[in-house]
């Protein structure tokens, strides 16, 4: 099993900045995918970044060239780094891994973080 806890969302006006974190804990031998994901009123969930333990970034388009995440292997960690905030990137943001429980097996299990609120003020 493996939990996720975020922090860091809040309220800020558009133009500001927000940084996000996830910390994993639980038992479980590799974090494969570490990710944000976002949901807003009346929306579907939307993969916002995510990062695969080898290192490659997917971003969506609507925060390329705003948003950057990083993580950390070794503390099994994933922040979010989100700069020129707009109204429109206000939602729950949802910390999202894909993860390897045993050596001796390539299933992998889906976790969530219980999410946390971004707010962008105009």
């Amino acid at each position: 099993q493996v939990q996720l806890v975020e922090s860091g969302g809040g309220l800020v006006q558009a133009g500001g900045s927000l940084r996000l974190s996830c910390a994993a804990s639980g038992s479980f031998f590799a974090l494969n995918v570490m990710g944000w994901y976002r949901q807003a009123p009346g929306k579907q969930r939307e993969r916002v970044a995510d990062m695969i333990i080898a290192g490659r970034i997917n971003y969506a388009d609507s925060v390329k060239g705003r948003f950057t995440i990083s993580r950390d292997n070794a503390k099994n960690t994933v922040d979010l780094q989100m700069n020129s905030l707009k109204p429109e990137d206000t939602a729950v943001y949802y910390c999202e891994t894909d993860a390897l429980l045993s050596s001796s097996s390539n299933i992998r299990f889906r976790y969530w973080g219980q999410g946390t609120q971004v707010t962008v003020s105009s």
